[in-house]
């Protein structure tokens, strides 16, 4: 497993066993004990106890936070009114589900979820190959097949290398690997991208931003060394809510979607990033690259939100060394 896998597991493992402890004498809870949970458990437990602390630490504070703005957590309507904390599968992202911890009440037909990141703030790492259909499972609309015919001849290159022999390096067969593979196929799908826009003006923006940002609205937990910073990202209005008299202690703004994608360009003097730029003041980064040393038949993206909506809730938490 890389290690950057078993970071952000043992962070989604802490924060719903952090929110257990606190809750348990608030409210009837309990764990969902499926094999989500079992392998982010096995990842936590593989640290030491000076790893553990840290990740408790940051945990425990992201608790006190959430705990005053969303008074669901710790109070319920009845005593069948269970609290579900449930840590999600993997694939629930490739649906634009970016939530890594679930909170549920099903008697009120509520949940809310966490996107925890552990040293990074990377929105999707989705691929790009000769035949994935990136329109359909993005935007619900299929690509062209002039887009696909403009991307064959590079990822049969790389199809016909990788079958040859497995081991082989880019530096052994692409004197300029931007040149050779990056540009010519974010070109492709710079010119796509466009395409589907024009096929679905009213709604692509909105649907490409909620795929790439989360379907659902959530909390991004981004724990670094010495810092908790906490992202309210409330699209759709279900965050923050009262429940009856019991208000929350802070007010989360609502984020306006984007109408339209005004340009999508290379980034200055990168060959292999290109730059979205939103209305309402997203921006998004699209860096293309070789998730390995040896030539795959596909090929990666680190996508991230450069800028968002001015009303975008954040917090700061500075978490000294104990």
């Amino acid at each position: 497993m890389a290690k950057q896998t078993q970071t952000g597991k043992a962070f989604e493992y802490s924060i719903l066993i952090e929110f257990y402890h606190r809750l348990k004498t608030q409210t009837k809870i309990e764990i969902v004990d499926n094999e989500a949970y079992l392998k982010a458990k096995s990842c936590f437990n593989g640290f030491s106890e000076t790893e553990k602390d840290e990740y408790r630490l940051n945990a425990s504070f992201s608790v006190n936070f959430l705990i005053d703005i969303e008074p669901r957590l710790s109070h319920g309507i009845s005593e069948k009114d269970i609290l579900q904390l449930e840590i999600a599968y993997d694939k629930m992202g490739q649906k634009g589900d970016v939530r890594d911890v679930l909170f549920i009440r099903s008697l009120q037909k509520w949940e809310i979820g966490i996107s925890a990141k552990n040293n990074h703030r990377a929105l999707k790492h989705s691929r790009l190959s000769g035949k994935l259909n990136f329109g359909k499972e993005w935007v619900g609309n299929s690509c062209s097949d002039n887009y696909f015919k403009e991307i064959a001849p590079v990822f049969d290159r790389l199809q016909s290398i990788r079958k040859s022999d497995k081991t082989t390096k880019w530096d052994d067969v692409f004197s300029d690997k931007f040149k050779e593979v990056y540009t010519p196929i974010l070109k492709a799908f710079r010119k796509e991208i466009y395409l589907l826009q024009k096929k679905d003006e009213n709604e692509f923006a909105s649907k490409l931003v909620s795929y790439l940002v989360g379907k659902y609205d959530f909390y991004k937990l981004i724990k670094s060394k010495k810092k908790l910073e906490i992202q309210a990202f409330n699209m759709y209005g279900t965050l923050n809510k009262a429940l009856n008299k019991i208000k929350p202690k802070a007010t989360v703004s609502r984020l306006k979607l984007p109408t339209r994608l005004i340009e999508l360009s290379f980034k200055k003097g990168h060959e292999n990033t290109l730059l979205a730029y939103f209305d309402e003041g997203w921006q998004i980064s699209f860096r293309i690259h070789s998730a390995s040393s040896k030539v795959e038949s596909s090929l990666k993206f680190d996508i991230n939100l450069i800028s968002s909506p001015h009303t975008l809730f954040t917090n700061h938490i500075l978490i000294g060394e104990k």
